[in-house]
This record gives C-alpha cells, sequence and structure tokens, in this order.
C-alpha cells in the first residue's frame, strides 16, 4: 500500500474496532442492521469510493475500493457487502443514467445517508437471470411494474432500487431497467429471509402490484435492461472478492492468535506440525486470492477490464474464505463452534460468498467460455 492507503485503511480500521466489532455477536444473533454504522461509513468517505467527486464520491481507484471492502470486511462481513451493493448501484446509475438522474439519485448514495439494493433475481431466475417473468407494462407517462423479486440484499433498508423487468418478448432482448424508490405506491416487502450468514444484512422479498415507475426513472431505451445488469457485474465480482479476502484474512489472524495461547500437552498448540503445515496453507492462499483481486481490480481501473479475470478472483477468493475460515474453525476446536469466537461467525458468512454475483459455478463457466474464445481465435 501506498501512504495514502495506509492512512486511509488505519483510520477506517480505527472506525470499525470501534463501531462495528463491539455489535457484532450481539446483531448477529439478533439480525440488526444498524443505520448509524452505514452513515458512519459514509462520514469516513468509504460509501461511494469509485464515483466521481461531482456527484460527491470520492473519485478513488477500484484498487482503492477493494482495500477498504477487505478492510470493513475484517470486523463485518454484512456490512461490507451493504457497502458493496450500494456501490454497485451508484456506478450502475453512473454509467447508464442520464444527467438529471444522477443529480437527483446518486449524492444520498455516495454519502451514505441512503443505501442503494439491486433487484434481479425471481424465484425461478437467478443464475438465468434472462429469463425473469417481472413486467412493466406501458402507460400514461411511465410503467406499470407487476411482479416478485427475491433474494434481495438490502431490501427494506435501502431507498433506492434499480429493478429489471420485462417490457417485450422472451430473452434478454425484452428486458429495460427501472429505478424505483421506497414507499413507492404498489411497492411493498415480503418477510425477512432467515439465512445461515449474513445476518446483520436484512434480505427480503420485493413485491410489485401495479406500482408506477415515470418514463423519467427508466434506465436507458426499452430492452436495454439485460446490458445494464451485466455492465456492473464484473465490478460485483471484484468487489465479492475483496471481501472474500477481508473474511479469510479475519480467520487466519484469529486462529494464529488461538493457536499461540492455547496449551495442550505443555506447549502451544501452534508448534504442532500439523496445525503450522494448515495456517501455512492458509495464508498463501489468502495472500494468492489478494493478489488476484488486486490485479482484477487494476484491469478494472485501465481501459481494457478483464472479465475472466474477476471471474477467476471472485471464484479463487471467495473458495478460499470458505476453506480458510472452516479451517480456523478446526484450529480453534470446541470453542471455534461457539459464537465466544468469530470463527463460526464468519465461516457461516464466507458460504453466501460462493453464491452471490454469480455462483462459483457460474465463474466456472463463464472462466471457460472466454478460454474457448481466445484458443479459437489463435487457431
Amino acid at each position: 500500500m501506498n501512504d495514502f492507503q495506509k492512512e486511509l485503511i488505519g483510520q477506517l480500521s480505527k472506525y470499525c474496532k470501534e463501531a462495528i466489532e463491539p455489535h457484532m455477536e450481539h446483531d448477529d444473533a439478533e439480525g440488526k442492521f444498524r443505520m448509524e454504522i452505514f452513515n458512519g461509513l459514509g462520514e469516513y468517505g468509504v460509501t461511494g469510493v469509485t464515483l466521481p467527486e461531482e456527484f460527491g464520491g470520492a473519485g478513488l481507484s477500484y484498487t482503492d475500493y477493494c482495500l477498504i471492502l477487505e478492510e470493513i470486511a475484517k470486523y463485518s462481513v454484512p456490512y461490507a457487502v451493504t457497502v458493496s451493493v450500494s456501490s454497485m448501484v451508484q456506478t450502475i446509475l453512473n454509467n447508464f443514467g442520464n444527467a438529471a438522474q444522477k443529480a437527483k439519485y446518486l449524492p444520498a448514495l455516495t454519502s451514505g445517508a441512503e443505501i442503494g439494493a439491486f433487484a434481479l433475481s425471481e424465484s425461478h431466475a437467478g443464475s438465468d437471470a434472462a429469463a425473469l417473468k417481472a413486467t412493466a407494462k406501458k402507460t400514461e407517462g411511465g410503467y406499470l411494474l407487476n411482479g416478485t423479486k427475491m433474494w434481495i440484499t438490502s431490501a427494506g433498508i435501502a431507498k433506492t432500487y434499480i429493478v429489471f423487468a420485462r417490457t417485450g418478448g422472451e430473452g434478454s432482448k425484452g428486458v429495460s431497467a427501472f429505478i424505483v424508490r421506497d414507499g413507492a405506491k404498489g411497492f411493498t416487502y415480503g418477510k425477512a429471509e432467515k439465512k445461515m450468514g449474513w445476518k446483520t444484512s436484512p434480505t427480503r422479498e420485493l413485491v410489485f402490484e401495479n406500482c408506477f415507475v415515470a418514463d423519467e426513472d427508466r434506465l436507458l431505451e426499452e430492452g436495454k435492461g439485460f446490458h445494464v445488469a451485466m455492465g456492473g457485474l464484473d465490478r460485483g465480482r471484484v468487489a465479492i472478492a475483496a471481501i472474500g479476502v477481508g473474511c479469510a484474512t479475519r480467520a487466519l489472524d484469529e486462529s494464529i492468535k488461538y493457536s499461540l495461547t492455547r496449551n495442550q500437552f505443555k506447549q502451544p498448540i501452534f508448534d504442532f506440525q500439523g496445525l503450522q503445515f494448515m495456517m501455512s496453507d492458509m495464508s498463501v492462499e489468502v495472500e494468492a486470492s489478494r493478489l488476484m483481486v488486486h490485479a482484477a481490480a487494476a484491469s478494472l481501473d485501465s481501459d481494457n477490464p478483464n472479465s475472466k479475470l474477476c471471474s477467476m478472483a471472485k471464484l479463487k477468493a471467495t473458495d478460499t474464505a470458505m476453506k480458510v475460515t472452516t479451517d480456523a474453525v478446526q484450529i480453534l476446536g470446541g470453542v471455534g463452534c461457539t459464537s465466544e469466537y468469530p470463527v463460526e461467525r464468519f465461516m457461516r458468512d464466507a458460504k453466501v460468498l460462493q453464491i452471490v454475483e454469480g455462483t462459483n459455478q457460474i465463474q466456472r463457466v463463464v472462466i471457460a467460455r472466454h478460454l474457448k474464445k481466445e484458443y479459437e481465435s489463435h487457431a
């Protein structure tokens, strides 16, 4: 890290230790999200990292952004995810919104005063996002939105939603994108999901019943919605990868600290070669994942983003998070399975990282497609 990054992460770490860490055991058990924590992250300038300064963003790089997400994730994966998803909404608005939409919606999001949410998935359309069935029928001055969206991160606490619905025929070319605000008539929420991980991040169903969306709140032209949705995928995948690195780093840290103080057979368990091998492998995988995330972030900062590398980073870092957190629970033994230590929480949170922003099986499909194109082009 350069001097600026060291200062930024040092100050952020101090905030996370004071504002997030003391609450996590209780809030995980209760499924409680604290808006004041998110507002505080906004005051530190980390809720609109890559957005232009004219809209209240920090104008920093994706490498800076990944360092920030990694640091927050060391204390709370759910709060890091909340920042990540809200930032993805900002990127979509910045890349595809018109001047009026940017001016209207971005400042509250970049400042951390409000949260953004991304609503693409449906009960039957997860990995096959182009199969969505929610509809937006044209009416005077706008559209009537009907249907449901499932597994929406930050549902109920977010104020601005990017919602995808069908305005045309089947397939991706019939999908359009809309901006919908919390409180809109005909827009309600389903029950809060009870999840194994990310418990402080609310996940709920969105329900639309003749919800009116004005013409000025459509992003791009009709039929461009799938293009909008896919436009944020690479950045979203790298963000989740960075969060995976932070999750794994904390689990490794807890493993080493515990093994140096836990004595068995008159010596610290760290001195047993079997555990040394485990922690050495954990450390190698964490560092390899971090390097891949930084390489993917650097590609996003360039004029030539590497989609294959973004998928590789997401796959590698989140699989590493799952493996390292599982090993951390094993190293801590009995107490590793209790909430007295945070590794069991990070293990549960790591599992979700392998599923969101495209499952890791989908990442392998994406990577394979890139490989096929590369080799066919050289044939």
